[in-house]
């Protein structure tokens, strides 16, 4: 058993954990390793499907009771050192061998824990055959034989295919990221760790949940933003202001992935002129934001009341700016 791999170690949970713990975890660490946000780190990717594989057997009740009760002799010298302990206590019923606190798992049937392992897994399976020239196995002794082998040969699977899916997503949602249930076309239902600060074209690949244990792809798409313009790690939005903030200045609330943020206006502002907001852009692949960039428009009011109409007529009276005076 010298690859025995504890899977409570590796996600980093106590026995006794719980399934909702031990989602909890997954779900961090899972996020943590996605090899699409550790690209090309070989660690990452490994330690990315050895949270996967721990959390495939933890999450399953009935395979986590067959690996408890399976694993919790690993640390002896051997496997056959286990088997002469622990079939001390074995019930003989003719040719099926069980131990009376796990019935439903014929452990004898297994030369090792890496074969368990692997059965559990559906990686591959242990099958005995007889020569061709010795007599059939007995009853009586159906695993001491002398005329039978175990041999190792590959669980025949239909082949494997990765499959591809499209999610449309909000920016909000891109941006953030976090769980997303998702419906396939084949009718099944999963739900999904997205990782933060996704963008149009990415691809996020769920092992596993393709056809016959192949992957599933899904290729992110991004609905058009009524208000922000992505472009690589910068944001870019329009603020309408009105004349007298355009001349004066002052402070105006600007919308962000991250809420309202005031911004101050410099006074004389005019249409077109680009002000930045440091840090509230899209975050890279490395995590860090751009900036957001806010194209001022001078809106005119088209409908005023006849007071402000007065004060516009006084205004215009004596006003010294004169924008045609070089014409």
């Amino acid at each position: 058993m010298q690859n025995f791999r504890n899977y409570y170690q590796i996600l980093g949970v106590s026995r006794e954990a719980s399934v909702d713990e031990i989602k909890k975890v997954y779900r961090r660490l899972a996020r943590q390793y996605h090899p699409d946000l550790n690209p090309g780190d070989k660690e990452a990717e490994e330690t990315f499907k050895d949270i996967g594989e721990a959390y495939n057997i933890l999450s399953d009740p009935e395979k986590r009771l067959e690996y408890d009760n399976y694993s919790q002799f690993w640390k002896q010298k051997g496997f056959q050192d286990w088997q002469k302990n622990a079939f001390s206590g074995i019930k003989n019923w003719g040719s099926r061998r069980t131990i009376s606190q796990t019935e439903d798992v014929d452990y004898g049937d297994f030369s090792d824990f890496d074969t368990f392992v692997d059965q559990l897994l559906g990686r591959r399976r242990e099958v005995r055959t007889v020569t061709p020239d010795a007599p059939q196995m007995t009853a009586a002794d159906p695993y001491n034989s002398p005329r039978t082998k175990a041999v190792y040969k590959p669980t025949p699977r239909e082949t494997k295919r990765d499959i591809e899916a499209r999610l449309t997503l909000p920016l909000e949602k891109a941006y953030i990221g976090g769980t997303e249930r998702i419906r396939l076309e084949d009718g099944r239902s999963l739900e999904v760790d997205l990782p933060p600060g996704m963008v149009k074209g990415q691809q996020i690949r769920l092992r596993n949940q393709g056809i016959n244990g192949g992957d599933l792809f899904l290729k992110i798409n991004i609905t058009p933003h009524p208000f922000f313009r992505i472009e690589k790690s910068e944001i870019y939005c329009q603020i309408p202001v009105t004349p007298t903030e355009a001349v004066l200045g002052g402070d105006v609330d600007v919308p962000t992935l991250d809420g309202l943020v005031k911004m101050r206006l410099p006074a004389g502002v005019v249409s077109g002129q680009r002000l930045r907001l440091a840090n509230k852009g899209y975050p890279n692949i490395e995590g860090e934001r751009g900036d957001q960039l806010i194209e001022i428009q001078v809106v005119i009011p088209k409908n005023i009341t006849p007071q402000e109409r007065e004060l516009y007529e006084k205004l215009r009276q004596i006003e010294t700016f004169k924008p045609r005076s070089r014409i």
